[in-house]
């Protein structure tokens, strides 16, 4: 029985995650990445293919190859102050990746995806907790360009058969309970392991990028998800499928948000650190509050994110970034 699934974007922190879900599950995870952000030292849980999703020759070699039943779509840029920047880099790669890959599923007959969708398709929208319902209003070309391959994967299913679960997910952090594999960016961007190089000695402070903002202490709030439950819904999503149960989308979060100045408060307790802060100005396309409100996930994939407390999270990532070497180090 072929139990291959394809992973795009599986170099990367969620991607590698999911590929240790997958193959623990009894699938064999295909990882494609081009490496722009991963890392090929966390390819531990199935073959590695190198590639770019905007190379359609590549991908039907890899297609004919493995022969995939599903596809699992991580791969794509997600700096949300880069895609501020230079929202043409995010349109080019996230859009022409996701769109040269449906047309090679549809021509190879591979009929079902979990694609990695964003809370950032619903923009700023204070004081509403965003469920499937809510109206997506992007303010950035990263929320815009994922919003846009949700239509565009709703536009294949039509045409081609094509089979979906989307999920929008809220801000993921921790790492492999096991430490395995863990949260690496090259630069950093993500407050967590900011906040860990910090509290290591490996950097001097954290910028908190605006005090202004409309909530309690005047920084941003968001929803946390553990990486293992969030990966633990993708494979769920597989089963989904193979289940003939139609497309569907679903919100991943645990419901709680979380502003930059408790994260910081709990990084410090976590790891019995001082961090050192200093105050900047707002980033571009920062929301003031992205917090989950759905039950969806709960209710019908019978999800529940069981490690997605701040401490949890935090422990988790401590650990990893105690014992792994960040693989960019290691090839310096």
């Amino acid at each position: 029985m072929n139990n291959n699934i394809l992973v795009t974007g599986g170099a990367g922190y969620i991607g590698s995650h999911a590929c240790k879900a997958l193959q623990r599950a009894g699938y064999t995870p295909i990882t494609f990445d081009n490496l722009e952000t991963g890392w090929a030292e966390v390819v531990k849980f199935g073959p590695f293919e190198k590639g770019d999703l905007r190379d359609r020759a590549r991908l039907d070699d890899v297609f004919d190859r493995w022969k995939p039943k599903a596809v699992m779509h991580f791969a794509a840029l997600s700096q949300v102050g880069e895609a501020v920047r230079d929202p043409g880099k995010y349109w080019s790669a996230n859009i022409g990746g996701a769109v040269t890959l449906l047309q090679a599923m549809a021509d190879h007959s591979c009929r079902d995806i979990v694609f990695s969708s964003t809370c950032a398709t619903y923009g700023d929208q204070d004081g509403v907790l965003l469920d499937e319902a809510t109206p997506q209003r992007p303010i950035n070309a990263y929320g815009a360009s994922k919003r846009a391959i949700e239509d565009m994967i709703s536009d294949f299913g039509a045409t081609y058969g094509l089979n979906s679960v989307i999920f929008r997910y809220f801000n993921v952090a921790g790492a492999d309970p096991e430490g395995e594999i863990g949260e690496f960016h090259t630069p950093e961007t993500h407050l967590i392991p900011i906040l860990l190089d910090v509290a290591s000695g490996e950097r001097d402070k954290v910028t908190i990028f605006g005090t202004d903002y409309p909530t309690p202490d005047g920084t941003c709030i968001r929803d946390y998800v553990h990486v293992s439950d969030l990966v633990d819904a993708h494979v769920a999503g597989v089963h989904w499928l193979e289940a003939g149960k139609g497309n569907r989308v679903f919100c991943l979060g645990s419901s709680r948000g979380f502003s930059v100045r408790e994260v910081i408060a709990e990084a410090q307790e976590v790891t019995a650190s001082q961090i050192r802060t200093e105050i900047g100005p707002r980033r571009g396309g920062d929301a003031a509050r992205l917090v989950s409100g759905s039950v969806a996930a709960a209710r019908d994939l019978g999800w529940q994110p069981a490690r997605s407390t701040l401490s949890q999270m935090i422990e988790d990532a401590w650990r990893v970034h105690q014992t792994l070497q960040h693989p960019g180090k290691r090839a310096s």
